[in-house]
């Protein structure tokens, strides 16, 4: 563990620095956290709407049946939040990738690649650092995010039933267990491409990829083909935690110390 302390000290002192990482840190959240909150405020107390029932809102017939005995109002509004709430999966998979797509190609800009992969430190050691300094940041910063904007709904005013949908357990579970799984998956694909080329531009291009099945989910539940609730997150978790573990094994056993210098050189 002390190996692993010294990466994370070492990638954190290095990678603050970088004006991209602090951008994604600070403005993604701040973004990801306003447009629900901005959303649910233009949205509240729709007098065409209000008290009508929610098989009346236009809403895709694949997601009526989430609305229970909603009214159209607060099922709009909830359907909304789906789309919305996803965007907090978003910062897991960006921040992340950001900070451990820079992780090896920005060793190699430094020139400080050679001395560290010459170290006794294992492979295992080195991407355990290298992933827990990615995800760590994403985590934290997305609880953060997440929480400020649970609180901002006690300021707007919007109906207990929608309230009690944002504080129940589908998108808590979702936040607390789903976005750490997808922070490593994003920090491990990150990792290995940025071992995989020389530019932190192009790293951080093809580690964006990563992204792509959640905008592929964020299609399904905005045409009423996927519904998000618990058991949604329960299965998603545990595809995500299989995902997650198959990659840090193939990561460690792609990761060639020699090749990388080898071809760095």
């Amino acid at each position: 563990m002390k190996h692993v302390r010294t990466i994370i000290d070492k990638e954190w002192s290095e990678v603050f620095k970088n004006r991209m990482v602090i951008m994604t840190m600070s403005l993604l959240p701040l973004l990801f956290t306003a447009l629900p909150l901005v959303m649910l405020s233009m949205t509240s107390g729709n007098s065409a709407m209000a008290g009508a029932p929610a098989d009346s809102s236009g809403l895709p017939p694949g997601f009526l049946g989430a609305c229970g005995g909603m009214n159209a109002d607060d099922c709009m509004q909830v359907y909304l939040m789906n789309q919305f709430m996803l965007l907090f999966m978003m910062m897991p998979l960006m921040i992340p990738t950001t900070i451990a797509a820079y992780s090896i190609v920005g060793e190699k800009t430094n020139r400080s690649l050679e001395p560290l992969l010459a170290t006794p430190i294992s492979t295992v050691e080195l991407l355990a650092g290298k992933c827990i300094a990615a995800v760590v940041p994403g985590v934290v910063t997305t609880y953060i995010a997440f929480g400020i904007f649970l609180a901002g709904t006690f300021f707007i005013d919007i109906s207990p039933v929608v309230r009690a949908y944002l504080l129940g357990p589908t998108w808590i579970v979702g936040i607390a267990f789903l976005g750490p799984t997808l922070a490593v998956i994003a920090s491990i694909f990150a990792i290995f491409v940025s071992s995989r080329v020389s530019d932190p531009r192009v790293a951080e291009q093809l580690s964006s990829l990563v992204i792509l099945p959640l905008m592929l989910v964020f299609g399904g539940v905005l045409i009423g083909k996927l519904v998000i609730n618990l058991w949604f997150m329960i299965i998603a978790i545990l595809i995500t935690l299989v995902a997650a573990v198959i990659l840090l094994y193939f990561g460690t056993v792609v990761f060639d110390r020699e090749n990388i210098l080898t071809k760095w050189k």
